[in-house]
């Protein structure tokens, strides 16, 4: 069945205007906060170089460029400007959600394809302090998790990598399991990353539909497909992370609110997954117990539903466990290594809140103004539309999640692809915005403007 819902342009002459002015007051007033950290950045860097980023507060250096993929991320933000907006609220649901994933690759490709497909794809990942370095050394894939903590400090014999260091070992066991299958390199990881991350977009429509209602993930649509964040989902590992992060809660949305055993097993063994990819996921617990909570009926009448959900969230942990890897001692490891590199060296005091300036470069000017109306659903709960304030109550656990993050100081730079798995769940908020294409058109050239002025890192 065809569903068309109310456009925000047709209705934004009856918006009071004070609305739409404080939207732009938190445009600007997010817009301030980045140009503050690259101004205060660039002075920190220039006398005592403690930053370790060439261009603050992201990790990337000055240098215009145009690419092969250019004409083709110019023509794809066009598309979902013009059209993105209407498609979202005609489009049957199954097909916009197969709109959106295939409009979000073609975003993340095109973009990544600025750089060209070798430097942007496919040596991405290979780099010094990538997974795909270190395939080789898990041909005893069982012997490599015994002997993981062994190599976490930067003191030890063979030391990992930095991202090998850094996350547990199922990242970069996804890559070995790849090269193991036969889809060896570079070029292939790079693909894994886009085709999977660009499902994330998925996964939160799934959940917003579930949780608050059809009409608001429609509205939200295009503001995910077309995300900043896109310059850095290409070939980030992070991005993959990210996906596997939300199709957890995802299906944790579908288990509460359709009292499904199967969707709550597999979204505990998702769970567990996430955790044994990044350590620093283990806060989407924050994004999952907003789901519980909106979702408390469900978990209440069918007692099983928890059970269900426990028993897939301890089958990775467990492998792993009986693999000889323990996470708590890598972690502990992993604290002191990151105080033994740059992290020990970066400055607190600016990173504390030039990683929110990295926030709005990954989410975009639409999300602040988005997370200033989130507020005022949330100040006005009482009188506000049911969905409204649950699809609120959710996107502040993805805030809170990500200044908990923030302020642990075990994210100090390059969170632009660190906190992709939390950025993501702010944008959303761009579904209470009018204007949609307005917001959508400052999105695509935000994005288009970073990578084209910008060598990023990742």
């Amino acid at each position: 069945m065809i569903r068309t819902l109310p456009s925000p342009e047709r209705t934004r002459e009856s918006e009071p205007s004070g609305r739409r002015r404080r939207d732009l007051y938190a445009a600007g007033g997010a817009a301030l906060l980045v140009t503050a950290s690259v101004l205060a950045g660039r002075h920190i860097q220039e006398t005592s170089r403690t930053l370790f980023v060439d261009w603050p507060p992201l990790l990337a250096s000055w240098g215009p460029h145009l690419g092969p993929g250019t004409p083709a991320a110019v023509l794809v933000a066009i598309v979902i400007v013009t059209h993105g907006p209407a498609l979202a609220a005609r489009l049957p649901w199954r097909a916009l959600l197969t709109a959106a994933w295939g409009a979000a690759m073609a975003w993340i490709f095109s973009l990544a394809l600025v750089d060209g497909w070798d430097r942007g794809i496919a040596r991405k990942l290979t780099t010094r302090y990538e997974y795909l370095q270190v395939i080789d050394r898990f041909h005893d894939i069982p012997a490599a998790l015994r002997g993981f903590t062994g190599h976490i400090l930067l003191d030890s014999p063979d030391n990992w990598p930095a991202h090998v260091a850094g996350h547990p070992p199922a990242a970069t066991l996804t890559f070995v399991l790849l090269d193991r299958i036969g889809l060896r390199g570079g070029g292939w990881a790079g693909v894994w990353c886009i085709i999977v991350g660009a499902t994330a977009c998925v996964a939160v429509l799934v959940t917003i539909r579930a949780l608050a209602d059809e009409a608001l993930a429609r509205r939200a649509a295009p503001f995910l497909v077309l995300a900043p964040a896109a310059v850095w989902m290409g070939t980030s590992a992070d991005a993959y992370f990210a996906a596997v992060a939300a199709w957890a809660v995802a299906l944790l949305a579908l288990a509460v609110t359709r009292g499904s055993l199967g969707w709550a097993g597999a979204s505990g063994l998702l769970f567990g997954l996430t955790c044994y990819l990044s350590y620093g996921l283990t806060l989407v617990a924050l994004i999952a117990a907003a789901v519980l909570v909106l979702g408390r009926h469900g978990f209440r009448e069918r007692p099983a539903l928890s059970a269900a959900l426990l028993a897939g969230l301890v089958v990775v942990p467990t492998a792993f466990t009986l693999a000889g890897f323990n996470w708590w001692e890598a972690y502990h490891l992993l604290v002191t290594r990151y105080a033994q590199g740059a992290g020990g060296i970066r400055p607190y005091g600016y990173w504390v809140w030039a990683n929110l300036a990295c926030t709005v470069l990954i989410t975009g000017l639409a999300t602040a103004a988005g997370l200033r109306r989130t507020g005022a659903v949330l100040v006005r709960r009482r009188t506000e539309p049911r969905a409204g304030v649950r699809l609120a109550f959710l996107v502040s656990a993805a805030l809170l999640a990500l200044l908990v993050a923030d302020l642990s100081g075990m994210s100090k730079a390059e969170t632009e692809r660190i906190w992709l798995p939390f950025a993501l769940w702010l944008l959303p908020a761009c579904a209470f915005l009018a204007s949609p294409r307005a917001w959508l058109t400052a999105q695509a050239l935000l994005a288009l403007l970073l990578n084209h002025l910008l060598s990023t890192g990742w």
